[in-house]
């Protein structure tokens, strides 16, 4: 929710007071864009890929704030069919965990399976699953889920994280958020340094490319440019 979202992010404000900015700032929200690469990544996965993708939306969001957000891209939404875009409040998460839990991923997984024909390819399982994430929560969702995930953080989360990027993308959320109390909390400055010695940063490092010990997870500096052969998807 949002206390994790301000411990995640260390923003310097009480959650009524981050709840009081969302509301002041909600026509902001209206005129909101994708990340770069974004929509161009939609159209190939959705029409251009062999065999088809099949796509979902996962949010921790509401209904009515994703609205807000999209409803004027509809080259963006025209992707997703109402099936299969899951949010914080639809009824069958009433019974769910939300992220970090993986719950919201398999769940819509399982709405992309149900929506399947005879002609389509057979029923998808986990580990054939790749989601695109921008948040440590939904990270260790994905991670919980059993699935690839594809981290690609905004620029200031991607700073306040230097240095725990493995352990992020090895869905140790709890770790890193109380790493960042702490950093916080010592005052010790964190964008831009960099850990050394502790296993943070072992593993392979490609440019802005961050990969997981298992290849499970990597973060992305952006979506442009996405490497589909690396996961196999073929264009």
């Amino acid at each position: 929710g949002d206390e994790r979202l301000i411990s995640g992010t260390q923003i310097p404000l009480t959650v009524k007071e981050f709840r009081a900015q969302v509301a002041l700032h909600h026509n902001t929200f209206t005129e909101s864009q994708p990340l770069p690469g974004v929509l161009a990544l939609l159209s190939h996965l959705s029409s251009a890929t062999k065999p088809p993708i099949h796509l979902a939306v996962a949010s921790s969001t509401t209904t009515p704030f994703f609205a807000t957000k999209t409803s004027h891209l509809p080259s963006l939404t025209s992707h997703f069919t109402p099936l299969t875009c899951l949010f914080s409040d639809d009824a069958d998460m009433q019974t769910k965990k939300g992220k970090p839990a993986g719950d919201i991923y398999l769940l819509a997984m399982e709405r992309i399976n149900s929506s399947l024909t005879a002609d389509d390819m057979r029923q998808l399982k986990p580990e054939e699953c790749l989601v695109f994430e921008d948040s440590i929560a939904g990270v260790a969702a994905g991670r919980a889920a059993g699935m690839r995930v594809c981290w690609v953080p905004h620029e200031g989360l991607r700073g306040v994280c230097k240095g725990m990027e493995k352990d992020v993308l090895a869905g140790k959320m709890e770790e890193v958020e109380a790493r960042l109390l702490a950093l916080e909390a010592s005052a010790e400055p964190k964008v831009g340094t960099e850990k050394t010695g502790d296993g943070l940063l072992t593993g392979s490092v490609e440019g802005e490319r961050i990969i997981s010990d298992d290849g499970w997870a990597e973060m992305l500096g952006s979506l442009q440019d996405f490497d589909y052969a690396r996961y196999g998807i073929r264009v």
